[in-house]
C-alpha cells in the first residue's frame, strides 16, 4: 500500500471514530483510533484523540501516557505551539482527574505559557493549586500532630513515676471530697443541643465535600477537542 493510500485510511479511521465519539460510543471510537495510528503511528489527531477516548473510558492514567507521548521529542512527532497547548490542557485534566494535583499544575502553567489567555486552563489552574494548597496543609497538619504525639510520649515517661508516688497521698483526700466535686450534670435538653450543633457541622462538612466534588467532576468533563 503506498504512503499516500496508508495516510487516506488513517484519515478515514480518524474521522469514523469522531463519528462514534460524538455519539458517544468511546469503546468504538477507541478501537477505531488504535487503527489510525497502526496506519501511522506519528498521527497526531489519532493519538490526541485517543487520549481523549481512554479518558471518557474512565482510563485518565493511560490517556496521560498518550499525551506524554506526543510531548516527548524522542517520538518523531510533530505538534504546533496551538496543539501543544490544548495537550498540556487536558494532561492537567487528566492529571486532576487523578487527584494528581502538582503536575496538573505544572501541565496547565506548560499550557498558560503558550497560550496565556485561555481562561479556562487559568481557572483550571487556580483550582488546582488550591487543592495543592490544601493537601499540603493537611500534610503539615498531620505532620506537627505526630511530633506533637511524641513530644506528649516522652513528658509522659518522665512524669509517669511523679505520679504514682503523688497518687497514693492524693486517694485520701479524693475521698473526702469525693461528694463536693462531682461534676455537675448534663440535662436532657443541653444534651439534644449538644447533639445537634454535632450534626449542624457534620452536614456543613459534607455539603463543602460535595460541593468540591462537583467542581472536580466539572473540570474533567471540558477536555480540550480537536
Amino acid at each position: 500500500m503506498s504512503s499516500l493510500a496508508s495516510a487516506q485510511k488513517e484519515r478515514w479511521d480518524v474521522r469514523k471514530g469522531n463519528r462514534l465519539y460524538n455519539k458517544g460510543e468511546y469503546q468504538q471510537a477507541e478501537i477505531n483510533y488504535r487503527k489510525a495510528l497502526g496506519k501511522d503511528s506519528l498521527s497526531v489527531k489519532a493519538r490526541y484523540n485517543l487520549a481523549n477516548v481512554l479518558y471518557r473510558n474512565q482510563n485518565a492514567a493511560a490517556a496521560e501516557q498518550e499525551v506524554s507521548r506526543l510531548l516527548s521529542d524522542s517520538t518523531g512527532v510533530s505538534i504546533t505551539d496551538n496543539d501543544a497547548a490544548n495537550i498540556f490542557h487536558n494532561k492537567g485534566n487528566y492529571s486532576l482527574s487523578q487527584k494528581k494535583w502538582s503536575e496538573a499544575v505544572e501541565s496547565y502553567k506548560n499550557s498558560l505559557r503558550i497560550n496565556p489567555s485561555d481562561m479556562e486552563t487559568k481557572s483550571n489552574l487556580a483550582y488546582a493549586q488550591k487543592m495543592l494548597q490544601n493537601e499540603q496543609d493537611k500534610n503539615q497538619n498531620n505532620d506537627q500532630n505526630k511530633d506533637q504525639n511524641k513530644d506528649q510520649d516522652k513528658d509522659q515517661n518522665k512524669d509517669d513515676n511523679k505520679d504514682q508516688n503523688q497518687d497514693q497521698n492524693k486517694e485520701q483526700n479524693n475521698d473526702q471530697k469525693q461528694n463536693q466535686n462531682q461534676p455537675p450534670k448534663i440535662t436532657p435538653q443541653a444534651a439534644q443541643q449538644m447533639l445537634q450543633a454535632i450534626q449542624n457541622k457534620e452536614n456543613e462538612t459534607q455539603d463543602k465535600v460535595k460541593k468540591e466534588k462537583a467542581k472536580l467532576y466539572e473540570r474533567q468533563q471540558r477536555e480540550k477537542n480537536w
